[in-house]
């Protein structure tokens, strides 16, 4: 994939945003478990940053999904991945149905606001006893009328306790089987029967405010579900292709910034009278982490680029965000050995990123349900095999 003026403009764009209005204030909002949102996200929608890929109609930039790539590795070189996790609910993981299967109005009213940063989004998908197994949900949304009552639980929701709205995934009735008997609901969470839950206290990622919610008999109209009713799941896993481009990317530009800063700590460093870069094995060992790197980025370019071009990637994200939630625990677990005591200290970058990294392989489905789909991809999963 070749990236173009446009494409270096925007990342320079990015950058700069970052390096103003994010870096001076993340040590601050790490220490506080959580980032101000809506302030945060309304400069980011002034700034054309959360439509990049979204419909000018609606207040988007109107471009392909390489743009998108390029505003995640940018995001990803925040010094914390909270911030830029959080981010990417707002951009790619909360709205991309809505964009692309939501009703005129539910785009009025939920996505236009989204782009601008007017509102908050955050996406209800995983349950305390369904996280990777999205199948096995069990929030439900009973029709009455025109109306749906909801009643159940999601775990571990990013910006919950700040966030207007959730786009929820829930069952709603139907026997003909768990993929589909779900649909995506766009619900308010200012809406009676909402319950926000305490923030969540996590190894990383500590400046999301990460919160279960609670739904006890919550109204909403049937026109907030997004597309038709049943097809929730197709929705959800469509959806999870964005979520995973975005994650991969941002994750494996921490991964680079752990390289990056232990290069540069290993060549200051000295023990027995040189640098610790001076040791083959360390400076073996980073050119080896960075080749990996840049075959995982390849991976994910390659995967891209048939994205933009309408191809099934189902198995090209699969395999690229299983190889960065590889990555993720041990390139930054090498890199903080070669930082000594240092690299132990809490407040050091380069524990954060080891603690931050830690969830790439966990969230946005599990690094063992990656290999799932490639091995069914592969045909070498046993249910094709018999």
């Amino acid at each position: 994939m070749l990236f173009n003026h446009e494409h270096a403009m925007l990342r320079d764009s990015v950058s700069t945003f970052v390096e103003r209005h994010i870096a001076p204030f993340v040590d601050e909002w790490e220490e506080a478990g959580i980032f101000p949102a809506h302030e945060l996200f309304k400069k980011m929608g002034d700034a054309g940053l959360l439509g990049i890929n979204k419909a000018e109609k609606w207040g988007g930039l109107g471009l392909d999904y390489s743009y998108s790539l390029v505003f995640a590795e940018e995001i990803g070189r925040i010094n914390c991945s909270g911030i830029s996790t959080a981010i990417g609910v707002q951009t790619d993981m909360s709205t991309p149905a809505l964009a692309n299967y939501g009703s005129d109005e539910l785009r009025r009213n939920f996505l236009v606001p989204a782009i601008k940063g007017e509102s908050v989004g955050c996406i209800g998908v995983s349950e305390e006893g369904a996280g990777s197994d999205v199948a096995s949900i069990k929030t439900q949304a009973r029709r009455i009328g025109n109306e749906y009552v909801i009643n159940g639980s999601k775990m571990w929701i990013t910006t919950s306790t700040q966030a207007d709205w959730v786009c929820l995934l829930c069952n709603t009735g139907g026997d003909k089987g768990p993929h589909k008997n779900k649909s995506l609901i766009i619900v308010p969470l200012d809406a009676k029967g909402v319950t926000r839950g305490k923030r969540l206290k996590k190894l990383g990622a500590h400046s999301s405010d990460t919160a279960p919610l609670f739904f006890d008999d919550v109204r909403v109209p049937v026109t907030n579900r997004i597309g038709e009713e049943g097809r929730g799941f197709i929705y959800q896993m469509k959806q999870f292709q964005e979520e995973r481009f975005f994650a991969m990317s941002k994750y494996l530009s921490q991964v680079q910034d752990a390289v990056d800063i232990t290069i540069e700590y290993t060549k200051q460093r000295k023990a027995f009278g040189k640098p610790l870069i001076a040791n083959q094995d360390i400076y073996f060992k980073l050119a080896e982490m960075q080749t990996d790197i840049q075959a995982v980025r390849a991976l994910i370019y390659h995967a891209c680029e048939k994205y933009i071009n309408g191809e099934d990637v189902d198995m090209l994200t699969s395999m690229a965000k299983f190889k960065v939630g590889q990555l993720g625990q041990t390139i930054p677990s090498a890199c903080l050995q070669y930082w000594g005591g240092q690299g132990f200290m809490w407040d050091n970058l380069i524990s954060r990123i080891f603690r931050d990294t830690r969830l790439c392989s966990i969230g946005g489905g599990a690094n063992e349900v990656m290999l799932e789909i490639v091995s069914k991809r592969m045909g070498i999963h046993p249910s094709s095999l018999s």
